[in-house]
């Protein structure tokens, strides 16, 4: 069976690709454009097929597709200050990858879409989300949408990873405003467990909300992960205008900056996705929370391995 991994240098990619492996019988082949993370991914995988090239031009990359029987479509632009950079990352790439797959005769597909596309908040990376995932389920061939929540896992450079190697650097920890944002943080192995599941399985025409099972306020979930890193930075909460304008100012001297306006509005935002039976539907066994915290922050293979923006 031969799989291909879009955004394979990524947080889905490398967890996935790394889980892929170690249950055998695949030909696996990586594309991504992040150079200083496709370094990282040959490195850690020296025995798989690993294509730098950015997708949104024609090139080479598209060669790797021959004979797929599977692809995971899992690049994404997350975050940025540049729109342009949401439409040609999510939108353009993905439409050239139909296109380069149509001309091949097709193959089933695993779309990483993401839980924005039922959210409330309006910005670059929610809008982009959903015409990505409206692309590809116009495509004819089998295809199964997965649509997960914010993740954690190894090799996380955004979201919770950023959060504790800030944590374990910094005098104090801020929190914004009072911290009473319900999350429902999802563990990057057990979603590609579900990944390895449809793969498997061969499932398609469905679109499932991948949620974590356990819901926790945001201030909560920092708490966990302080005791998972062994921080002793204090929590601190901060007024909302005030960490705003942080953001703001930092966002002027950094053009990639981690963590933006635009999300903490959306951490802000009061919502809860929806929670289906996914052990029972895809025969994965849940990591409880705490557990998948102490895996992705104390494992001796990846944890101390950390991913560019």
């Amino acid at each position: 069976m031969k799989i291909v991994v879009t955004g394979a240098a990524g947080l889905i990619g490398q967890n996935l690709i790394a889980r892929l492996k170690q249950r055998g019988g695949q030909t696996i082949v990586g594309i991504d454009k992040h150079k200083a993370n496709v370094r990282i991914l040959r490195e850690l995988h020296p025995d798989i097929q690993v294509v730098e090239a950015d997708m949104a031009e024609p090139g080479p990359w598209e060669q790797a597709l021959d004979g797929a029987d599977s692809i995971v479509v899992g690049h994404a632009q997350i975050g940025g200050l540049v729109e342009a950079e949401f439409n040609r990352n999510n939108l353009q790439a993905t439409r050239r990858l139909l296109d380069a797959v149509a001309r091949r005769g097709g193959c089933h597909l695993v779309h990483i879409s993401s839980s924005v596309v039922n959210s409330v908040a309006v910005d670059w990376y929610t809008e982009t989300k959903k015409a990505q995932e409206a692309m590809v389920l116009a495509y004819a061939n089998p295809t199964v949408v997965l649509r997960p929540t914010l993740m954690f896992g190894w090799f996380d450079r955004k979201h919770l990873g950023w959060l504790a190697r800030f944590m374990k650097r910094a005098p104090v920890f801020p929190i914004p405003g009072d911290g009473r944002y319900a999350r429902q943080p999802l563990f990057a192995g057990d979603f590609c467990e579900i990944i390895m599941a449809c793969l498997e399985q061969r499932l398609s025409g469905t679109a499932h909300n991948i949620s974590g099972l356990e819901r926790i306020d945001y201030i909560d979930l920092m708490r966990l992960v302080r005791s998972a890193v062994d921080a002793k930075a204090p929590i601190v909460k901060i007024p909302y205008s005030l960490f705003w304008f942080a953001l703001s100012a930092y966002a002027a001297v950094d053009k990639n900056p981690p963590f933006t306006t635009k999300q903490l509005r959306a951490l802000a935002t009061p919502e809860l996705f929806e929670v289906i039976d996914w052990p029972g539907l895809f025969g994965v066994r849940p990591t409880p929370l705490q557990d998948a915290l102490f895996e992705t922050f104390r494992d001796p293979r990846y944890a101390a391995i950390t991913l560019e923006f």
